[in-house]
């Protein structure tokens, strides 16, 4: 019996240090690819889920194509239950990451959002999907959660349909200035495919 317990208590404390060892060096991707400091001044502490409806997920920087998350994804995170959160979605390369005089362009804004429950948030700016012009290689898809101290006012809204006001935005000027503190992330990263001018006529209006 006594084995047993230490067994068991031996692969606790392995896979724990496992999975902690594994967020970590996630987590460092924010530093090894840039997000640090172009977005945040520093990597957030834990980890946000992102799943899109076919099953893709944002994973520290992977490949993902703009068809593939052109719907909303499913985001997830470990909730305090009296607590209000804010969900952005940014691209720091906008028009490129070798020039981006437009950083950052706002893909998705959600404030108010009661514990984990995005769709009871109040959608600031509608989700929009990645539409990388050609030939400007990879740009980075921020997904970031903030703490709210409480009911906030974004002071935009934003259709899905609209680019007024996304480009040349700050998600961390904007959790400053509402005293948010940074609690998660994740990214992807997308380059142009044929999806794209879809993205752009959407932003048109269209």
């Amino acid at each position: 019996m006594l084995l047993s317990r230490n067994m068991f208590l031996f692969f606790t404390l392995f896979f724990t240090a496992l999975f902690s060892s594994a967020m970590a060096t996630g987590l460092e991707a924010f530093t090894t690819d840039g997000v640090v400091p172009d977005v945040i001044s520093v990597p957030p502490k834990d980890i946000l889920g992102v799943t899109y409806k076919n099953g893709v997920k944002a994973d520290f920087g992977n490949e993902l194509t703009p068809t593939q998350v052109k719907e909303k994804p499913t985001v997830t995170w470990d909730a305090l239950s009296d607590a209000l959160y804010t969900l952005i979605l940014t691209d720091p390369d906008a028009p490129s990451r070798a020039n981006p005089t437009r950083r950052e362009f706002k893909h998705w804004v959600v404030v108010n959002i009661p514990g984990n429950q995005v769709e009871k948030g109040d959608e600031a700016a509608g989700y929009v999907g990645s539409g990388p012009p050609k030939d400007t290689g990879l740009h980075r898809y921020v997904f970031l959660l903030f703490k709210q101290n409480g009911k906030v006012d974004a002071g935009f809204q934003t259709p899905n349909n609209s680019s007024d006001g996304r480009p040349n935005w700050s998600a961390a000027t904007f959790a400053q200035k509402h005293n948010m503190s940074l609690v998660a992330g994740n990214f992807y990263q997308a380059k142009y495919d044929d999806y794209v001018p879809n993205v752009h006529k959407q932003l048109s209006g269209h």
